[in-house]
């Protein structure tokens, strides 16, 4: 009886499709559809670099260097 119930209960839930903001971190906002209110993101098109062409150095130290100063080794 409790399957039956559970099954019924998904087989009525119906999604609503919103029109939302989709809001980047740099500022940069897209019009969209989704079954969410709104949408926050960290990167885009207008920020990422493999778009923009600029390229970011994250990391100066190679792994190997790192380890071996983490260790103190030689």
């Amino acid at each position: 009886m409790a399957k039956q119930k559970k099954i019924d209960e998904k087989r009525n839930k119906t999604l609503t499709y919103h029109k939302v903001k989709i809001t980047c971190a740099c500022g940069a906002e897209y019009d969209s559809g989704s079954t969410k209110e709104e949408i926050h993101v960290d990167i885009c098109a207008n920020c990422h670099p493999f778009y923009t062409g600029e390229s970011r150095l994250v990391d100066t130290e190679g792994r190997v260097e790192r380890f071996k100063k983490k260790y103190k080794l030689k």
